[in-house]
């Protein structure tokens, strides 16, 4: 098992104020993959000059996290993708750490996970391995995964359903079902910054409190009865037409907006409809 093994996975959406940190904090792994969904012809220039090496690929069509994600890891020739957001910058020895832990695990996972000052693991198994750091989760977040190519297949992939958001812990989920170990690696870490992948502005938390809402709603849909769902939406929907009108009354445009959004992606999850919203922005 060497570096060799493992492709770096970054899918982009206006992100270039972020990724050079993030391409500069992989020291060791040498294959890395951009799937760009804003077609930025000048960020590939940029890439291709700076990281020669990096294989970067251009979407006419805004696919979605997930969706690209899939196309990483059919891009990948190798047996473990790892999967990075654009605004992740690796920390001293998380390569090291992590080809450690795969050596550890007998290569026997779906997903190990660096840690991040954020822990939100799930209702996790706290059993830590003898003299280790790796935890047994139910779940991670989907800026940094190291997957099974596998064992991801065998599960179906990212849902191409989702566009943004639960997009992870929905195949975090379907793993889980199937038996598939989930873990944490203490001490692999990583910085996220946070909704600091893309630079579109407002337009990025009108696009994000729509597709929360909507993957939430879907989520819930997919693993639990449409009738209770349906119930605990609707007092949500109420709840945003409350506010709506309150923030009417004190003439808070972005908040009317905020959720106006919020409201709409509950509402066409509910009905059933796709995921249709896609962020607006100057080409």
């Amino acid at each position: 098992m060497n570096y060799n093994q493992i492709t770096v996975g970054i899918v982009t959406f206006k992100s270039s104020k972020v990724i050079f940190d993030c391409l500069n904090s992989i020291k060791k792994i040498k294959k890395i993959i951009i799937f760009d969904n804003s077609n930025d012809k000048i960020l590939k220039k940029k890439i291709n000059l700076k990281f020669p090496n990096t294989k970067i690929y251009l979407s006419k069509k805004n696919l979605g996290y997930g969706v690209a994600n899939n196309k990483i890891i059919k891009y990948a020739t190798t047996p473990f993708v790892f999967i990075l957001s654009p605004d992740v910058i690796l920390k001293k020895n998380c390569e090291e750490n992590l080809l450690k832990t795969i050596k550890k695990l007998n290569q026997e996972f779906a997903i190990i996970s660096p840690s991040a000052k954020i822990k939100n693991y799930g209702f996790f198994n706290q059993k830590l391995f003898s003299k280790s750091n790796i935890l047994n989760v139910d779940y991670v977040n989907g800026y940094a995964m190291l997957i099974n190519k596998t064992k991801i297949k065998n599960v179906g992939m990212f849902d191409k359903n989702i566009f943004l958001y639960y997009d992870e812990i929905d195949l975090c989920k379907r793993l889980r079902l199937a038996n598939h170990k989930i873990y944490v690696d203490k001490s692999s870490k990583v910085i996220h910054l946070g909704a600091k992948s893309s630079s579109i502005g407002f337009e990025f938390d009108k696009c994000r409190n729509w597709h929360y809402m909507w993957s939430k709603v879907y989520f819930e849909k997919k693993y639990s009865l449409n009738f209770l769902v349906n119930l605990k939406f609707i007092f949500f929907l109420f709840l945003q037409i409350f506010k709506i009108i309150f923030y009417c009354i004190l003439f808070n445009k972005k908040e009317i907006i905020v959720k106006s959004m919020r409201f709409s992606g509950t509402f066409n999850a509910l009905i059933g409809r796709d995921s249709w919203y896609r962020p607006k922005f100057d080409v």
